[in-house]
C-alpha cells in the first residue's frame, strides 16, 4: 500500500473525513505510512482527536509552529511548511494524495523533495464500503427524506393553493427537526419544470401536473447524505403521466433483480433503460453521437452516495464493476419537454447476493 497524505479541512473533504470520523472546520494534517495513521493539527482540536480510535496525534506545536510565527511567515506559507514538517516528522518522501490536494502546497512540497502522486481512484475505491458509523450516517438521513416526504404529501392533501416554496420550508423544516443538514438545493419542481434537470422549482402547483420532489439531506454527525426522489399529482394524473411513472417503475424494478456485487454500473444502466425505448423514448444508449437530449430518459441511471452526494461508483454509459457494501441511489426518470416529467429513486446497498433496499416509501402519484 502507499504512503497516504491528506491535507484539508474534515467538513468539505470526503476523503479526510472518512479517515478520520470528526467535523473540524480548519485544515489539518493525515499521513498514512506503513500501517500507522498520524494526524498533525491545531492545539484546538486534539482534545476531540485523541479520542478517535487508531491515530497518533500531534500538534503544529510540536512541528515548530511557534517559529514559524517569529519569522512572521504569512498565514498560507506557514501552513505550506506545517505540511512540509509533518511529511518529515512521519518520515515519508513519497506519498499518494487525492484529486482535491492543493496546488501551492503540493509545489511547495515537491520543490522540498516529497513526492507526490495524485491518486483520485485510490481515494474512491477506500470510500466505496461504507463503514458501520457511515451507513448509520446514510439510514438518518433516509429517514429524515422519508419524514420530509411525509409532511410534503400531507400538504398536498390538504389542497388549497400550495407553492414549491411552501412544500421546500416544509422539508428544510423536517431537516432541522431531524439534526440534518440541508443541501443548497431541495428540488420541488412542478408541470414543465420537471423536465429541466436540476431545477428547484417555483410558484403555484396546480392539479394534474407532475410534482418532482428529490432531497438529498446530510447527517450532521457522520457527514454521509441519503438521496431519494417521489413524483406526486393533485387530483387526476394525465395518461401521459401514468405511462412515464408506470415505465419508472418498470425500470426500476428491472434493476433491482440484476444488482449485486460484480456487475458493473453500465450493464444496470443498459438494463434500466429497456422500458424506455420500448415505449418509444430516446435514452443515452439510443441517441445519435454528438446529440443532445433534452427529453426521453436524458441522465445516468445513478450514483455512489457516501460523503458526497455524487460519487463512485456511476451508474451510467462508463460504469465501474459496483462492490459489496457500495451504497447506491437507483433513479431512473423520463421527461417531455412542455408537459414534464417523472423520476423515481431510492436508495440500495449492493450485497454478495443482490441489494438491501434502504428506501422503504410508496410509490404512488397520489399524495
Amino acid at each position: 500500500m502507499p504512503n497516504v497524505l491528506i491535507y484539508a479541512d474534515s467538513i468539505r473533504s470526503p476523503e479526510l473525513r472518512h479517515e478520520v470520523p470528526f467535523a473540524a472546520p480548519d485544515a489539518f494534517v493525515y499521513v498514512e505510512r506503513n500501517g500507522s495513521r498520524r494526524v498533525y493539527a491545531s492545539s484546538i482540536e486534539l482534545p476531540r482527536l485523541v479520542e478517535l480510535a487508531d491515530l497518533e496525534v500531534f500538534s503544529y506545536d510540536e512541528l515548530g509552529l511557534d517559529e514559524l510565527i517569529k519569522q512572521k511567515l504569512g498565514p498560507h506559507e506557514r501552513e505550506r511548511e506545517l505540511v512540509l514538517r509533518a511529511c518529515r516528522h512521519a518520515g515519508v518522501e513519497d506519498v499518494a494524495t487525492p484529486a482535491s490536494f492543493p496546488l501551492e502546497t503540493a509545489d511547495h512540497l515537491r520543490a522540498n523533495g516529497i513526492e507526490l502522486h495524485p491518486d483520485g481512484k485510490l481515494f474512491d475505491l477506500r470510500r466505496r464500503t461504507k463503514s458501520d458509523v457511515e451507513l448509520e450516517g446514510v439510514r438518518r438521513a433516509q429517514c429524515g427524506c422519508e419524514l420530509a416526504l411525509d409532511a410534503i404529501r400531507a400538504r398536498l392533501r390538504e389542497g388549497g393553493r400550495v407553492t414549491s416554496e411552501e412544500l421546500r420550508a416544509e422539508a428544510l423544516r423536517v431537516f432541522t427537526e431531524e439534526g440534518l443538514i440541508a443541501p443548497d438545493l431541495v428540488i420541488v419542481s412542478h408541470g414543465p419544470q420537471t423536465a429541466i434537470g436540476h431545477e428547484p422549482g417555483y410558484g403555484p402547483i396546480e392539479p394534474g401536473e407532475p410534482v418532482v420532489v428529490d432531497l438529498f439531506p446530510r447527517d450532521a454527525e457522520t457527514g454521509c447524505y441519503a438521496d431519494m426522489t417521489r413524483t406526486f399529482c393533485i387530483g387526476e394524473p394525465p395518461e401521459q403521466l401514468v405511462e412515464q411513472h408506470a415505465l419508472c417503475l418498470e425500470s426500476l424494478e428491472r434493476v433491482y433483480g440484476a444488482v449485486r456485487a460484480g456487475v458493473p454500473g453500465s450493464e444496470l444502466h443498459r438494463i434500466s433503460c429497456e422500458p424506455f425505448e420500448a415505449a418509444g423514448y430516446p435514452t443515452q444508449l439510443s441517441k445519435e453521437e454528438g446529440q443532445v437530449l433534452d427529453e426521453g430518459y436524458f441522465h445516468s441511471l445513478g450514483h455512489g452516495v457516501g460523503l458526497e452526494v455524487h460519487e463512485q461508483p456511476s451508474l451510467g454509459r462508463v460504469g465501474e464493476e459496483l462492490m459489496e457494501g457500495d451504497v447506491l441511489a437507483i433513479e431512473p426518470g423520463v421527461y417531455k419537454k412542455g408537459f414534464g416529467g417523472c423520476r423515481l429513486e431510492d436508495l440500495v446497498r449492493v450485497t454478495a447476493e443482490g441489494c438491501e433496499r434502504l428506501t422503504d416509501y410508496p410509490y404512488d402519484l397520489s399524495p
